[in-house]
């Protein structure tokens, strides 16, 4: 056996995870921009309904989805260990109640979304319609946040060709419902954003029927449902103390994306637009860094529970070796091809597509070093997730991204006079910032504390 086989092995088991998750990623964020697509098409009012209210629900959703990402180490910790199936039942079913305990409350203001969108200085006419989409899409969340529990479960599992088929499913019955309901086809009535809304709660209804049966039927030994109502509250406390900081640091780097959008926003609509396609650019390529970070999760957490540090040290060191190579490609192409990536999503015929090119190119430039740096904070946070360390890194992500990035990039936007191109000057240190202090984390500290006497074991 040569000295690079375990790395090997380390590599293709990352990729028989990863490459679904990342596909899985992917046909979500296709959801994503189906909605935006077709509401586009029926009416501009209505698509930037749909924008804002999307995004309030997200922030909530993402938040959320902080307790069904604690499932995934919990899980993947106990899956060698041969007494685990008692303790993966607990924190599954844990992390279930805890989800719908936080969906149910994300239901006040998704519900009087109206109020809160005034507040913050929408337009009437604006938040009017934004609530109307949040009143239907609004019971969405529930369900929404079952599915990622179950997803997070299954992934840990290792099952994870079923997520990524049951997420390019619901991107299809999302296309269908949303054509059938928007536009009123086939006999159904032309309910326009209310259409949209009643697409989504049904996508995600269905999802979690689809996944529940698929989890009795495959693991019937895990009993989840079997007397779901009695509380756990060592396993409750054990998925809410690792689960509330990684549903904050989601919240934190959500943020850090739309203040950006924000100061943008100030510069005008052209360097807006600009802003919007290269972020769009950059969300498809972090979605792979997203899925491998998903993966490197499930290994690490698989290492802890064996307690395998040489292992935990080879799979981690092939999982960031394999997310700056991918940011390598990446970067080659955003540099070699920007006018043709920013034409993608440009009317050929629209007379400002100069303009907004100009700026563009120089933004999907800064996105090119903006790559090493996305992917990087991504996969430190899926490898300290693994290792179940999360408080901390919370605090780092929380100084790096709003201390550092929405600070800098006022700085260096509007005080230097740097523009669109100062703004992301501002992500990209304050994204190098948390990479470099998370690494440090998980290299120096995280690491030597979760295996301080491992034993070496087979990959």
């Amino acid at each position: 056996m040569t000295p690079l086989s375990p790395y090997a092995s380390h590599l293709r088991s990352l990729l028989v995870l990863g490459l679904p998750l990342i596909g899985g990623h992917l046909a979500q964020f296709a959801i994503q921009v189906t909605d935006t697509i077709m509401l586009g098409w029926y009416d501009v009012t209505a698509l930037a309904a749909l924008v804002l209210g999307s995004s309030f629900f997200y922030v909530l959703f993402l938040m959320g989805a902080g307790f069904g990402f604690a499932v995934m180490p919990l899980v993947a910790a106990e899956l060698d260990n041969p007494d685990g199936e008692t303790q993966i039942r607990r924190v599954t079913r844990m992390g279930i109640w805890l989800s719908m305990l936080v969906g149910l409350c994300s239901l006040v203001p998704l519900l009087l979304a109206e109020p809160i969108l005034l507040a913050f200085g929408q337009e009437p006419a604006l938040a009017g319609q934004a609530a109307v989409y949040l009143g239907i899409a609004g019971w969405g969340i529930v369900p929404a946040l079952g599915v990622m529990v179950l997803k997070s479960y299954l992934a840990a599992m290792e099952r994870v060709q079923v997520v990524l088929w049951v997420t390019i499913l619901a991107a299809a019955m999302n296309a269908g419902m949303n054509y059938l309901l928007i536009f009123g086809k086939f006999g159904f009535p032309e309910l326009g954003i209310r259409g949209a809304a009643i697409a989504s709660v049904g996508v995600h209804v269905i999802s979690l029927i689809g996944l529940v049966i698929y989890a009795l039927r495959q693991f019937p030994e895990h009993e989840l449902f079997v007397r779901l109502w009695r509380p756990d509250w060592s396993a409750f406390f054990q998925v809410f103390r690792l689960g509330w900081p990684i549903g904050l640091t989601n919240l934190s780097e959500v943020s850090l994306f739309a203040a950006s959008a924000v100061m943008v926003g100030w510069l005008g609509t052209i360097p807006l637009a600009a802003h919007g396609i290269a972020i769009q650019l950059a969300t498809a390529t972090f979605l792979v860094h997203l899925g491998l970070s998903n993966a490197a999760t499930i290994r690490a957490g698989r290492a802890l529970g064996r307690r395998d540090g040489p292992n935990l040290r080879r799979g981690a060191l092939v999982a960031v070796t394999a997310s700056v190579l991918f940011a390598i490609v990446t970067i080659a192409i955003f540099l070699t091809w920007p006018e043709a990536l920013m034409s993608l999503f440009l009317d050929p015929d629209d007379p400002s597509k100069p303009e907004i090119i100009a700026i563009g190119v120089g933004l999907v430039a800064i996105a090119a070093l903006f790559q090493m740096a996305d992917g990087g904070q991504v996969m430190a946070h899926g490898l300290l997730r693994g290792v179940q360390d999360t408080r901390v890194p919370l605090v780092i992500s929380a100084v790096a991204y709003w201390l550092v990035g929405v600070l800098s990039g006022y700085v260096f936007g509007f005080v230097l006079g740097h523009g669109a191109m100062g703004v992301w000057s501002g992500l990209v240190l304050g994204l190098g910032v948390a990479v470099a202090a998370l690494m440090w984390r998980f290299w120096r500290r995280a690491l030597p504390r979760a295996v301080p006497a491992a034993r070496p074991a087979a990959s």
